[in-house]
């Protein structure tokens, strides 16, 4: 892109210095990271704008494009665009991108973090020892290894999650709209039957209308009571209050979550609830994550000024 005439870019999510140094080295910058700031720099500056970075949470909404007269791309910093008016965008000829791949490895290494932590108790173990308590007066924990992983979601992320998995040497089953060339995991056609074969569920599909709460009440069940599921997708996948339940009720084992239903509120339902580990939807968030993401989205941006084909787009 040249640098005598940036593009003005909106962005709509925070970001430290150094990438925002970075993407000002490329882009006339609106910084408008909250919704105060959003509002006003759309009022004031929304007809130069012809990027917006913004991500699944936040999104925009077509009202919102629509006082973008001369916006031409929109992308979403990372996988997830549940919140973006595609089709309004499309109708208006808005190019669209993601950031597809460039954190799987972050978030794989998450939920194998929150399901060893779920499984084995460390939250639960660690406050314990700080109190002074011995491994004699604590429950035994079982083991991850040679165990069934369940993985709901068979993507980038969902693979690179098996991948790891193998390493514990866990037979891998999983659960895709479609079945998988090439891939040696056992393919279910139902999220239940899915369940009730796994020890352990990772759920790692896309959020959004099609998939709310395709992890319900049957499906918990059929994980059962010495079942654990983890949630690196987004909140709105899991039935929030049907997990609270059986959690309280002893008819699943345990939890990870990095996402609810909430956000950016903590789950209030699951707070008093020992069997369950908590994140704030950091999964897929780490320097090099971001890094490459915010180098991803400037490649977007530049082929699309070139009149090239997008590298990741929706």
């Amino acid at each position: 892109m040249n640098a005598a005439a940036k593009p003005v870019l909106l962005v709509l999510i925070p970001f430290n210095d150094e990438n925002r140094t970075l993407l000002g080295s490329h882009f006339e910058l609106c910084y408008a990271p909250d919704a105060a700031q959003r509002e006003q720099t759309i009022a004031s500056r929304g007809e130069s704008v012809r990027v917006v970075l913004t991500n699944g949470t936040i999104g925009i909404s077509a009202a919102d494009l629509d006082r973008l007269p001369n916006v031409e791309l929109v992308s979403a910093l990372g996988v997830g665009y549940e919140n973006i008016d595609v089709e309004h965008a499309r109708s208006r000829g808005i190019a669209l991108s993601n950031g597809a791949g460039m954190n799987d490895d972050c978030v794989a290494d998450h939920a194998f973090a929150l399901l060893l932590a779920a499984v084995r108790a460390v939250p639960q173990f660690d406050a314990a020892c700080r109190k002074g308590v011995w491994r004699d007066a604590l429950p035994m924990r079982p083991i991850v290894s040679g165990r069934r992983l369940g993985v709901v979601g068979f993507g980038g992320i969902g693979q690179k999650v098996a991948r790891r998995a193998a390493g514990f040497g866990m037979e891998i089953g999983y659960h895709n709209r479609k079945p998988r060339e090439g891939v040696e995991s056992r393919y279910f056609d139902s999220v239940p039957a899915l369940a009730a074969w796994s020890d352990f569920l990772v759920v790692s599909t896309p959020g959004g209308a099609g998939t709310r709460h395709l992890i319900n009440r049957e499906v918990i069940d059929a994980l059962g009571p010495q079942g654990f599921l983890v949630n690196v997708s987004r909140g709105s996948v899991v039935d929030t209050a049907a997990l609270a339940a059986a959690l309280a009720e002893g008819r699943l084992g345990g939890a990870g979550l990095d996402v609810y239903e909430s956000e950016p509120q903590p789950p209030q339902a699951l707070l008093p609830l020992e069997n369950v580990v908590l994140t704030p939807h950091t999964a897929g968030t780490s320097p090099e994550s971001v890094s490459a993401t915010v180098r991803n989205f400037i490649e977007n941006a530049s082929r699309h000024f070139a009149g090239e084909t997008l590298l990741t787009p929706i």
